[in-house]
Order: C-alpha cells, then structure tokens, then sequence
C-alpha cells in the first residue's frame, strides 16, 4: 500500500481569510476580493496591490493585522491530530512576509507559498514560486509513489483537488460545490478528517 500525504490549503480551510480581515480593519471593501471571487489569481493580486498603492497602504500595516488574527476554531486540534497520522503540507497562494503569525498558533506546519517583493515597507510586487504551484507540487508528490489527499476551499485550489488521489471542499461557497460535484463537500473538522482517514485506507 502506497504511504500517503496530505495537501491543504491555508485561508479559510485552518485560518481566516487575510485580505477579508484587512479589509475589515482598513474599511477598504475592494480589498474583501478573494480567490473565490476572483479565479484568476494575476488579476486579484494586481488589483490588490494598486488599491494598496492608492490607499498608502504598508506591509507593515497589513502584518499588524494579520497579528490580531487567531486560526479558525478546532484547525489547531484537527491539524495536530492529522499530522499525528501523516505528513501533512499546507499549499498556499498566501506569502512567506504574511504567514508567521498564524504559522506560529498552528504549531509550526510546513508550508509552500510565495513571496512578496518589498521595498522601504511598499509591497511592490509579488514572486510566484512556479505557476500552479498547488497542482505542480501534488503532481511531484504522486511522482514520489505518494497517495494525495487534498482540500481547498476555493476556485485556486480545484486544478490541486482534481491532480489529488482524492480531492475534498471544505466549507466551500455554494458557487464552487455547484461547479465542482466531483468532489466531495464538508462542512466540519469531524467530516473532514474522516474523508482523509478513509482517502489514506
């Protein structure tokens, strides 16, 4: 039987939505634009980071928020319990200057996303590790004879969900569960982690 591994995306499948949250906090509601909104990823961070330059905006101010922001309840048990059990990677399309804070209240997972270029405190711009990075790394994993389970919430993270062994929605929008009913939908950790027990039998 092959070992397994499983993939998860980071914003609101274990913590909130960063740029929800700053947009809650700055009262700029352009900002409030997520990946399940908006499926082309270029196009969400370039309208992002022009609102930002409009609104003087700093990475500094943004890292404040996202220090006042707490994982979402039970994804620090479920997360300990899971990596119990298997090797566990989170694939995020968030940043390696955005994510410490909540990395730290989640014990410290492994986790691949971008990087944000910076200068003076202005984000200027924003470095993809590769394209497709979720679906690149999945298609890498099953390359190495691993069995992937994978769950997203969001439109970014079908292309990772589809390249999966098993691929799952966990509390996903309404208009992504109705577009993709090839995947199987949860709403709790509990369901959740059940799907995974039985992807990895």
């Amino acid at each position: 039987m092959k070992q397994s591994i499983v993939t998860l995306d980071m914003e609101g499948v274990l913590t909130p939505e960063i740029w929800i949250a700053v947009s809650e906090k700055t009262g700029i509601p352009d900002l409030r634009r997520t990946t399940r909104d908006e499926p082309d990823y270029d196009k969400l961070m370039c309208g992002r980071l022009a609102i930002l330059d409009q609104h003087g905006l700093k990475l500094s101010d943004i890292q404040a928020v996202i220090g006042t922001l707490a994982p979402l309840p039970g994804a620090r048990e479920f997360l300990d319990e899971l990596r119990s059990l298997v090797q566990v990677v989170i694939l995020s399309d968030t940043f390696e200057q955005f994510a410490t804070p909540l990395l730290r209240q989640l014990n410290w997972p492994t986790l691949l996303c971008h990087r944000l270029i910076v200068e003076d405190d202005r984000i200027t711009g924003y470095q993809l590790r590769i394209r497709e990075q979720k679906r690149e790394a999945v298609a890498a994993f099953k390359r190495m004879n691993y069995n992937v389970i994978a769950g997203g919430d969001s439109f970014n993270d079908t292309a990772m969900l589809g390249e999966a062994d098993k691929g799952i929605l966990f509390r996903a929008p309404g208009n992504v569960v109705q577009q993709f009913p090839q995947f199987a939908a949860v709403e709790t950790y509990a369901d959740f982690m059940g799907l995974i027990k039985r992807g990895m039998a």
